[in-house]
């Protein structure tokens, strides 16, 4: 199960959890690009936080291929301008 998912899962089971709470609000702080208090991540458990660094592995594998997306997006559209 990728950690996404297990995220959404532990929040959804556990809204009131402190853990949870922290855990949505890195998933918001990564989706707005806005900053998020790292020491936070030192109040979690230890599967916690274990999951809240899988979390930042699996957002930056997406944020590559986006680009890489994007990328190949815009390369496309080039190669199909008139020269």
């Amino acid at each position: 199960m990728n950690a996404i998912k297990e995220a959404r899962r532990f929040i959804e089971k556990n809204p009131e959890d402190a853990s949870a709470r922290t855990l949505a609000r890195l998933v918001l702080s990564l989706e707005s690009d806005h900053a998020f208090e790292l020491a936070s991540l030192y109040q979690l458990d230890y599967d916690a936080f274990n999951l809240a660094i899988d979390i930042l592995r699996e957002w930056r594998l997406d944020r590559y291929y986006a680009g890489k997306a994007k990328l190949f997006d815009l390369s496309l559209q080039l190669t199909e301008l008139p020269v």
